[in-house]
């Protein structure tokens, strides 16, 4: 099973990529690493004190996404699936069913951390997501508002610095392994894209 690792800044298309190739390929398996945010009353009283906490890999559940990974990797035929609340800071869990009866099916690893965990990059398939930063901030203004309660104010500044983060960590990424870099947007730069993963079956 090829493994295809999604990441990018906030609003950049990540989730609209992944979605769209986990439809267009039978059988994908996709892992969003924004599931496994930690619910924990630790995270949460850091919060108080640190603003973009939840745009560092400390606040995601590492050796559960991990454990998962090997699961998936092992061909294991069932996982806990993880689910985060944004409005209400919860995590929640379900066991879910894999069908591993496709010999041509891909793991979809998408995130903005996806591309900071502990596994071999030389061996995934490494897109990286990019557009204009005022598009990707109406994007990201326009899901908070809707689905995580967030203000105008408040998006406007946990953006920042997300943006910020991504792009202070994503150089030793791009110097140590190959990636490629798509406009999710662009049905130029999505169909080049798309002929790479055919053809790496």
């Amino acid at each position: 099973m090829k493994t295809i690792i999604i990441t990018g800044p906030s609003g950049s298309g990540k989730s609209f990529l992944s979605n769209n190739l986990s439809s267009l390929f039978i059988d994908t398996i996709l892992i969003n690493t924004d599931s496994y945010y930690k619910d924990s009353n630790f995270i949460k009283f850091l919060s108080i004190f640190v603003s973009d906490i939840y745009d560092r890999p400390l606040s995601i559940k590492r050796k559960e996404l991990l454990e998962n990974l090997q699961s998936i990797n092992n061909k294991s035929r069932y996982i806990n699936s993880y689910c985060y609340d944004f409005k209400r800071r919860i995590s929640s869990n379900k066991r879910i069913y894999l069908n591993y009866e496709n010999d041509k099916q891909f793991l979809i690893i998408e995130g903005i951390f996806a591309h900071r965990l502990d596994i071999d990059y030389q061996k995934t398939l490494n897109i990286i997501c990019e557009d204009d930063e005022d598009i990707c901030f109406k994007r990201r203004l326009n899901r908070d508002q809707i689905y995580r309660g967030r203000s105008v104010n408040e998006v406007k500044e946990k953006f920042a610095k997300s943006w910020n983060l991504f792009y202070q960590n994503i150089d030793e990424y791009i110097n140590n392994f190959d990636t490629i870099t798509i406009n999710p947007l662009n049905i130029d730069s999505y169909n080049k894209l798309v002929r790479i993963l055919k053809f790496s079956q």
